[in-house]
């Protein structure tokens, strides 16, 4: 059997701080490690040193882009019903807290707050934040971000089973007093606040404790036996906690202690700055030195040419030159400086390899650190994107897991502990109050019942009095019709807008369904929308893929909407479960679920303007008969023309015909007259290319015998000849055919009109 643990006494402190100080012990590694990292990630004390070792800046480039990675904007609220069946009071609620959220957070600065968190979780592995209620100077919910040593928990293998947490506020003097009362505030110890090396102000560090299985929040602080103050939890949460659970990177198994992502690739670290440390080493060798013969021990000297500095001093003497340079001729021996060249790139690839690793560790591609190569497709660029995204993808996910809890417990608060008006002030919504709707009905009423008195007065007065004469049954009969008309008139005036304001949303109906915490979370869904920055040509698809969706279905589902108003009800369901997926904001969704409603009685009311106004639908048929007839009268003229036109075209042909006949028995005698004209100029040609080939034979003859007299080459000069012969002789080439063609051109001219008029008949 265990034994039971002693009760807690009341009042003291001494049981809290215990557990505080159990709780920051089990966190005393990652703690020690934690510091470490910071150091490491920027210590301007160490980055400043006049006397430090090279580094490779690969941590604090890996955070860099990791950062906006995981989280580029702040949050915003959505707050929504849970059920999409448009009940007026749950979407009013909804849409009046969401507000409240928005302005909550732009108030707190929750960008800032966002960015301690995200820098917590991607350098030493865990962020933590707080939610705070003031009410002292009108009602204020505070989002804060809690530095890793100013939050504590108690140790457990998950967070649901943690049973208490804190986190440690530094308050000076005065507001010891405002808070705890003059006494206290005496009587506790003030020191500098650790980590605060910037600022010597004195404050007490105070732990508020929240406890489960106590119900109690408890106030306490190091070396006051008492405690500060206790009570029960001053605001109801669901979550009991004034916090969500702290964004984690990774933690070790079945514990909630993190585990930094440096830890992960630390040896590599280590390693990529010992290897800089050596480049750099031996970069700074890689000077010109050279030897000549001179007094001095050869050691020394050797080292001297290493040691040097000075890049004006080159040459340096050793004795025992001669020994050295084993009977070369050169006075100098130079230092071998590619021997430490190809050391020095050997280093540098392999610090690239390590670096390589360190980037597939950590899921950092090379898309997402902005290198690229230029050979690479852009389905290759796009697969690293995606591949770097789904590695970082948990941690993008306890950032708006975070978001969301924090906007959840703030909405938890304004709901129980703000007042309407401050509520209305933030929402900037115009809610009308119950007092406000009931006064509406009862002027509204007022109007119809004064209405409806004057229509009986009237009646009454057209009714027979005693003595009158009794007017005809069938008059009678005319005037009860029209007055239940005008009744049914008074009736459809008032009706429609009594029901509207009966309907009406009032404040006060939002404000109970709100201090409502039992029904509040089975109403409301509570979340943020996404901390990263979308993808441009994504958003621009998911918008194109939502207006295709959209019309398409507003297109199949035309004919179900002429079916009348059940069938246009169905097509609204179909369309909002076809729209559903897509997320297009609160107004664009609104203003579809109003179209969707509203559709049923518009083509109600389109029916029945189609069935009232018979006189339209006759005015039209006459209209149609006439148009018909106006045509008719249209075609007739368009046949009578039509047979005009065909008496024109025949007796134009047949002119047309006639005078091809004509024209080509004239072109039969201009061809014999050209033929005959034709075989003179021919010969005549014959005669002269007979004659101009005789004068160039014998040109050719005089001009080879002037040149072998000359002494010069036959075969040259015969070509130049020849070629001058050629020219001519293509002259006359072309002249003649020229002639043959004009020749043919009057020969074929009479055929063509003589074919031309043998066709027409027939396209006739």
């Amino acid at each position: 059997m265990t034994e039971e643990e002693p009760p807690i006494a009341k009042g003291k402190s001494q049981h809290w701080l215990d557990l505080i100080e159990n709780g920051e012990k089990v966190l005393d590694d990652w703690q020690s490690i934690a510091d470490g990292i910071d150091k490491q990630y920027a210590d301007s004390t160490a980055l400043n040193g006049i006397v430090r070792d090279r580094e490779f800046q690969l941590f604090w480039s890996n955070i860099q882009v990791m950062g906006p990675a995981i989280y580029a904007r702040p949050p915003v609220p959505v707050v929504t019903p849970k059920f999409k069946d448009r009940r007026p009071l749950y979407r009013t609620a909804s849409e009046l807290l969401e507000r409240t959220c928005v302005v909550s957070f732009d108030m707190a600065d929750i960008d800032q707050v966002m960015l301690g968190l995200r820098d917590d979780l991607t350098i030493v592995g865990r962020g933590a934040s707080w939610v705070r209620y003031e009410s002292d100077d009108g009602d204020k919910v505070c989002y804060e971000h809690v530095d890793r040593k100013d939050f504590a928990h108690e140790p457990a293998r998950k967070w649901s089973e943690v049973d208490w947490v804190a986190r440690c506020a530094w308050l000076t003097q005065d507001e010891m007093k405002e808070r705890f009362g003059a006494d206290k505030a005496l009587e506790v110890d003030y020191q500098t606040r650790r980590d605060e090396k910037l600022s010597s102000a004195q404050k007490c560090g105070v732990w508020e404790i929240w406890c489960k299985s106590e119900n109690k929040v408890v106030w306490v602080t190091e070396g006051y036996e008492n405690t500060l103050d206790e009570s029960e939890p001053y605001l109801k949460l669901a979550g009991f906690f004034p916090c969500p659970r702290p964004a984690y990177a990774t933690v070790q198994r079945r514990t909630l202690i993190p585990v930094p992502d440096m830890l992960m690739y630390k040896d590599q670290l280590e390693e990529v700055n010992a290897l800089t440390r050596r480049i750099h080493s031996l970069a700074d060798a890689i000077r010109v030195r050279g030897f000549y013969a001179g007094g001095g021990d050869v050691g020394a000297a050797i080292q001297t040419a290493i040691d040097i500095e000075d890049d004006a001093q080159v040459l340096i003497a050793i004795p025992a030159m001669q020994a050295l340079m084993q009977g070369s001729g050169d006075p100098i021996m130079w230092l071998p400086l590619d021997i430490i060249a190809q050391t020095i790139t050997g280093l540098i690839e392999l610090r690239r390899q390590i670096i390589e690793d360190v980037y597939q560790i950590i899921g950092l591609s090379d898309i997402m650190r902005g290198s690229t190569q230029a050979e690479e497709t852009l389905g290759a660029q796009r697969l690293k994107q995606q591949n770097g995204s789904a590695r970082v993808r948990d941690k993008q996910s306890e950032l708006v897991r975070v978001a969301r809890d924090l906007v959840r417990i703030g909405a938890e608060i304004m709901a129980e502990e703000f007042d309407e008006d401050t509520l209305i002030d933030m929402a900037q919504m115009d809610l009308p109050t119950n007092a406000d709707v009931k006064k509406q009905l009862e002027e509204m009423t007022a109007a119809a019942e004064e209405e409806m008195r004057a229509l009986v007065e009237k009646a009454q007065g057209m009714a027979p009095q005693q003595g009158q004469e009794q007017p005809d049954p069938q008059q009678m009969q005319q005037l009860q019709q029209q007055f239940e008309q005008a009744q049914q008139a008074i009736i459809a005036k008032w009706q429609p807008e009594i029901k509207k304001a009966g309907e009406a949303v009032t404040i006060d109906a939002v404000m109970e369904f709100l201090k409502d915490e039992k029904l509040r979370p089975y109403v409301l869904d509570i979340e943020t929308d996404s901390t990263i920055y979308p993808d441009e040509m994504a958003e621009k698809a998911s918008r194109q893929e939502f207006m295709g969706a959209f019309s398409d279905s507003m297109q199949r589902l035309m004919p179900l909407m002429q079916m009348g108003p059940e069938a246009v009800s169905v097509a609204g369901g179909v369309i909002k479960f076809a729209l559903s997926p897509y997320r297009v904001g609160r107004e664009l969704e609104g203003l579809i679920d109003d179209f969707v409603d509203g559709a049923p009685a518009m083509v109600e009311r389109m029916q029945a303007e189609g069935g009232e106004s018979e006189d339209l639908a006759a005015a039209n048929m006459k209209l149609a008969e006439a148009e018909t007839m106006k045509a008719q009268a249209a075609m007739e003229n368009v046949k009578a023309k039509a047979t005009k036109d065909q008496a024109d075209m025949q007796g134009k042909m047949q002119d047309l015909q006639l005078k091809a006949s004509k024209d080509q028995q004239e072109g039969q005698l201009k061809v014999g007259q050209l033929k005959l004209t034709m075989s003179k100029q021919e010969q005549d040609f014959s005669v002269r290319m007979a004659e101009a080939e005789a004068k160039i034979n014998k040109t050719q003859a005089e001009t080879a015998a002037i040149l072998q007299s000359i002494g010069l080459d036959v075969r040259k000069q015969d070509l130049e000849e020849y070629k001058a012969a050629e020219n001519t002789q293509a002259k006359q080439v072309e002249q003649a055919m020229s002639a043959e063609d004009r020749q043919r051109q009057a020969v074929d001219g009479p055929d063509r009109q003589q074919q031309f008029a043998e066709k027409v008949p027939e396209n006739g």
